[in-house]
């Protein structure tokens, strides 16, 4: 009998804020973390903008020493993981250590560090090149440093799924507490792909909006005038127990994750299939693993990335799976207001969905002004609105045909 799984303890590192309760109350109010780059001149670039995390500072959680070994994507992670640690009020020395583990995700891994030491080869040589470019642009850096941080021995993978990775991850981390392979998870995902080269490689593939005179409408989901996504950094850490682990510390629950889901497209690297078959598969799948209807979600946070294409197919696929629901439940994308995190999206929009199940606000889409007609669910422009959520879905897709959709729900 698969064990039920709860979530206890929230982190997000974004362009908005780097703690939970400040994030949301500013989504809520609408607020965009868009702005002309800090961390990158941009004088050659044809775009400017993003939303990278300015003035970063792990101090207090990272030491100077190791603050220069750890990757930003890393540093985004572990600062994240030890907020959501503190949130569930876990002890690990009280846990046995063999049956914690973590699992996060990152499309890239750490790009910062891969572009610093190529240059650094380029223009000094081989013997040049640092010792630590190997661990620091590892994948999986995240995962393991979480792991080391707190001394956890039990399961530790990472997830390079693109822009699904974070999603996968929960899924992940979900079905090894729902079969007993562990009592407690700490998943999500880590990006820190603002760097020359990200915002020169997505934007020479056109992926990327250009609304440099006015970065804050830039990401503008759903709306006819869209013209790409936004370029962003950060990560988002949960913590996952069985219900009966977290039931026997006392601990505060938000909320239960119900349900997962995970297909792919199949169909092309990059480009989403256009009838969204493959996302609606996955919403699915995510529905009959949590023995739910499509009328007993109340709220999606959407993918919506605000790119031509994935916006109406994603619309398409919610139509496909929800039916006249599809007009009544409560949509948005809160990339309007951080921008794509690529593969830590997943993570912080899971935090946002167990907030809104726990306060009963739907977050807005900001910069919805004039809606693609191909785009006519309710997005909840402009404004966030109260709304019972019993359940919450949050949709990731990515590069490479990827699809996931995770559940989470008030505690039944």
């Amino acid at each position: 009998m698969k064990r039920r799984v709860v979530v206890t303890g929230l982190g997000a590192v974004t362009a908005l804020s780097t703690k939970v309760e400040e994030l949301w109350a500013r989504i809520l109010r609408g607020e965009c973390g868009i702005h002309p780059l800090t961390t990158l001149d941009t004088e050659k670039f044809k775009v400017k903008f993003g939303g990278d995390i300015p003035n970063w500072d792990p101090t207090g959680y990272i030491s100077p020493k190791d603050e220069k070994r750890i990757d930003r994507f890393t540093q985004f992670a572990i600062v994240a993981g030890i907020d959501a640690v503190r949130d569930s009020g876990l002890d690990f020395a009280k846990e046995d250590p063999w049956r914690c583990g973590v699992i996060v995700g990152s499309g890239i891994g750490g790009l910062n560090e891969i572009q610093e030491q190529i240059t650094r080869l380029t223009l000094k040589g081989p013997d040049r090149v640092s010792a630590f470019l190997i661990p620091k642009m590892m994948a999986n850096a995240a995962s393991g440093h979480l792991s080391i941080h707190f001394g956890l021995r039990g399961i530790n993978t990472a997830v390079a799924t693109a822009c699904a990775s974070a999603a996968n991850a929960i899924g992940d981390a979900y079905h090894a507490i729902q079969h007993g392979v562990a009592d407690v998870m700490l998943t999500g995902g880590a990006e820190a792909a603002v760097t020359g080269i990200g915002i020169a490689g997505f934007a020479n593939m056109r992926a990327l909006s250009e609304r440099n005179d006015n970065p804050a409408a830039a990401s503008r989901p759903f709306d006819i005038d869209r013209d790409g996504f936004v370029l962003s950094e950060g990560a988002g850490i949960l913590v996952l127990e069985s219900l009966e682990h977290a039931q026997a510390r006392g601990a505060r629950i938000y909320g239960e994750l119900l349900g997962y889901g995970t297909t792919a497209d199949g169909s092309h690297i990059t480009q989403p299939d256009e009838q969204g078959r493959g996302a609606a598969k996955a919403m699915e799948l995510a529905l009959a693993d949590a023995g739910m209807t499509p009328t007993e979600i109340d709220y999606i946070n959407a993918h919506g990335t605000s790119t031509p294409l994935g916006d109406a197919a994603e619309t398409q696929a919610i139509k496909t799976v929800f039916g006249d629901h599809a007009y009544k439940v409560s949509v948005s994308s809160t990339k309007s207001q951080l921008g794509h995190m690529l593969g830590a999206s997943g993570g912080v929009e899971a935090v946002f969905i167990t907030l809104a199940v726990r306060d009963g606000l739907i977050p807005p889409t900001i910069n919805l002004d004039n809606p693609d007609p191909a785009c006519d669910l309710d997005y909840t422009p402009h404004r966030a609105k109260e709304r019972t959520v019993r359940a919450a879905m949050s949709n990731s897709f990515g590069f490479g045909g990827h699809n996931a959709a995770v559940i989470i729900g008030a505690l039944r």
